[in-house]
């Protein structure tokens, strides 16, 4: 293990019960800040939450969510609002954002990069939103045990080859992303997976493609799950978000090994509620949290990229392979594509819901088109 991972890890350790304390005894906090939960949140706490408190005086909560908007609807609906900073996938964001759920941010009052670069040019391309700051990019990728093939697998189309390397495939129980893979894995250009996705042709050349595995899928739902069916042997290969391998790979050891050939990315953003109470607050902490230095910080506690560029230029060596930034990891890459999939996820959910379910079965997989 790498000094610098080595030390993340170890103030990650230290750290965990430290942070529990102060929810044990405090009634009030200035700030509530809501994420996904598991090793992001620790990296938040760790990296953002803590730093801010003790350079504020101000003392922060933290709650867990599953993402989607219903809890923010509901809280805004009612007048009663109690989240302050949310952490949100960019499709919930634009979600929320059209139906006045959140505020909006004046983007000229974000700090400017580390080397005086104004924020609008220094945050990657798509990272700001009026109603959301980029903090990170996530990916969605596959990955093996280190001793499961004799030749390794290095393309999004090894996945979907069952005879060069045999086995189950762990893939989430959900359209997005699986299907992109599925065309790109059929020689669709990353350029054009979404032009082709869009048309009844392109669909049924994704869900051909992913027939011809469905005998060998098993199917997850939660983010820990990839990690685990490899660790158990259930699966050869998992789609998996690559954040949720960092700790097995780096604090576990184990021999897992990611291919980012053809790996789905996207930004998670900070949003604020419409109606927070502490809105000062809430602001100083997106401004504080997103600023070059924290989300350069951020990632020694989890392999997340960060969304500024004068960022990039401060994660250690180490660190810069194991992030979906990374130059090399990007070769081939897709963003997701929230707005798209806003407008088409209810469309198409049910045909994959169909073939995910038990009762498909073989001869509907060999039909493909259903």
């Amino acid at each position: 293990m790498t000094p610098t991972v080595a030390q993340g890890l170890a103030r990650l350790t230290a750290a965990t019960l430290l942070c529990l304390a102060p929810f044990q005894v405090q009634a009030h906090s200035d700030l509530t800040l809501v994420n996904f939960g598991g090793s992001a949140a620790r990296a938040q706490m760790l990296a953002l939450l803590r730093p801010w408190e003790k350079e504020t005086g101000s003392y922060a909560t933290m709650e867990e969510y599953n993402g989607g908007i219903e809890e923010i609807r509901r809280q805004v609906d009612s007048a009663n609002v109690t989240w302050d900073v949310i952490d949100m996938e960019y499709s919930d964001l634009i979600q929320a954002c059209d139906e006045g759920l959140l505020e909006t941010f004046d983007l000229d009052s974000l700090p400017p990069g580390g080397d005086g670069t104004p924020a609008a040019e220094d945050f990657r391309s798509g990272a700001l939103h009026e109603c959301g700051v980029g903090n990170l990019i996530w990916s969605t990728v596959y990955a093996y045990n280190g001793d499961e093939f004799a030749t390794e697998p290095t393309t999004i189309a090894d996945f979907f080859d069952v005879e060069a390397f045999p086995g189950k495939r762990g893939i989430r129980r959900d359209p997005r992303g699986i299907l992109e893979w599925a065309l790109m894995a059929d020689g669709v250009a990353a350029s054009d997976v979404y032009a082709q996705l869009g048309t009844s042709q392109g669909l049924d050349r994704a869900f051909d493609k992913l027939a011809g595995i469905h005998s060998d899928i098993v199917w997850w739902e939660r983010g820990p799950q990839p990690a685990q069916l490899l660790g158990e042997d259930a699966v050869s290969m998992s789609m998996a978000w690559n954040g949720r391998l960092f700790r097995p790979i780096t604090e576990d050891r184990r021999d897992i090994r990611i291919v980012w050939d053809g790996q789905v990315w996207e930004y998670d953003l900070f949003a604020i509620p419409k109606g927070s109470r502490n809105l000062p607050a809430a602001l100083d902490f997106v401004r504080y949290a997103t600023s070059t230095d924290k989300l350069a910080e951020w990632t020694t506690f989890i392999s997340y990229g960060p969304a500024r560029k004068s960022s990039a230029a401060k994660v250690s060596p180490e660190m810069e392979p194991l992030l979906p930034t990374s130059e090399a990891n990007m070769t081939n890459a897709l963003r997701y594509d929230s707005q798209w999939w806003a407008q088409n996820i209810g469309k198409i959910r049910p045909r994959f819901e169909a073939f995910a379910s038990p009762d498909f079965g073989q001869e509907g997989a060999q039909a493909g088109r259903f």
